[in-house]
């Protein structure tokens, strides 16, 4: 068996390298080729070209990037289409990957889209077109399949991976004691994003806010993770020596984990501090020019934007959007969670269920999802059923 995939980002590598491991429990001998990244290469894919090569975000900034882009994918399709796969898998990157698929499946390879583009958010009738892409749908959420459903497109809840590695009730002293930090003190993680523009865009304004709240809290200690060296160049810069901040090199799960509260860009982040069942404020703003488009336009369809509201279909936590993401209403929307311990307590049951809701043994699904459309049903000893 031959599987071409391709994942963007670190969060797609990661979601590659679970599937490859449970498509290989059924095809012991199968090979795995494609875009991804360590993850993946670790997982024993041959990987044609890295994953940080699809890593752009907002509307203008991939246009910056479009003729290498599509140069890249050229290529790419092209080359899949030469190794014959048996099935090609696109994971997220959903501006690069459905076209790679839609071009596929017309020269008959069978395709799946592992994880949904956010339909529940912009325009629902996306879904017929993801469809002409992709044979099957994997989705994270459970309110995805229903609105695929609509459109006659074959989509299948798996659940997410986060919530099958995270534990139910994470150990806040374990990793306070992998962080060297005090069992005791009070801490904020402070997350503006693992891109450059997303830092030099969100930490100016993330930072003023912890600054007060180190200036209101004794003894406060604020982490901020670095994804990589360019990152944390990027955080050095706009940090300085403010005290009371600490900056440490990857370890984002660990932090949100030791931390009393998390003030955080929207996007997977969210989810993450959700599952480890920690309070968060989120704040986020895009490009101005990209922010009036999707305004005028009126392309953002559902009340909320960060996933613990969005799943929970109410407010659980803040949203401070673009205009409101200001310093004022951060410090004082984190003010709250630490001042407030009745308000946090009335988190945690609903945190968990959404948990438990999403916990679903993801890649092992996935894989499921993947023979089915392959039209064969192996043991996970690599023995066809027939």
């Amino acid at each position: 068996m031959r599987f071409a995939l391709c994942a963007g980002e670190t969060s797609g590598d990661q979601l590659g390298a679970g599937l490859i491991d449970a498509l290989r429990e059924r095809f012991p001998d199968a090979q795995f080729a494609g875009i991804g990244g360590n993850a993946m290469r670790a997982a024993g894919m041959d990987t044609w070209f890295d994953a940080g090569e699809l890593a752009v975000m907002g509307l203008f900034e991939v246009l910056a990037h479009l003729p290498r882009l599509l140069k890249l994918r050229s290529a790419f399709r092209q080359r899949v289409l030469g190794w014959k796969p048996d099935v090609f898998i696109g994971i997220d990157a959903p501006d690069f990957n459905l076209g790679v698929e839609r071009w596929l499946k017309q020269r008959g390879v069978r395709t799946v889209h592992d994880v949904s583009p956010s339909i529940w958010a912009w325009r629902q009738g996306r879904a017929a077109k993801i469809g002409q892409s992709a044979d099957r749908v994997l989705c994270l959420f459970p309110m995805e399949p229903p609105i695929y459903a609509k459109h006659g497109v074959t989509a299948d809840f798996i659940g997410h991976p986060l919530a099958d590695a995270i534990p139910l009730q994470p150990d806040q002293a374990a990793a306070r004691a992998v962080l060297d930090e005090p069992v005791d003190a009070p801490l904020l993680a402070l997350l503006p994003g693992s891109r450059l523009g997303e830092i030099r865009r969100m930490l100016p304004d993330f930072a003023e806010a912890a600054r007060r709240l180190v200036a209101d809290i004794p003894g406060l200690r604020v982490l901020v993770p670095a994804a990589n060296a360019q990152c944390r160049a990027a955080i050095d810069a706009i940090l300085g020596d403010a005290p009371g901040f600490r900056v440490i090199d990857g370890q984002a799960q660990r932090l949100i984990i030791a931390s009393d509260c998390v003030l955080l860009a929207s996007g997977t982040a969210a989810l993450e501090a959700m599952l480890c069942k920690r309070p968060m404020v989120v704040g986020h703003r895009i490009a101005p020019l990209t922010y009036h488009i999707v305004k005028l336009f009126g392309l953002l369809k559902s009340r909320h934007v960060s996933l613990p509201n969005v799943l929970a279909g109410e407010t659980l936590v803040p949203e401070l959007l673009q205009h409101d993401c200001t310093p004022d209403t951060l410090h004082a929307a984190l003010l709250r969670w630490f001042r407030d311990a009745d308000a946090v307590a009335a988190l945690q049951p609903r945190f968990l269920e959404i948990h438990q809701t999403l916990r679903r043994d993801a890649s092992q699904r996935a894989a499921e999802a993947v023979v089915e459309l392959l039209g064969s049903a192996p043991s996970p000893s690599g023995r066809g059923l027939g």
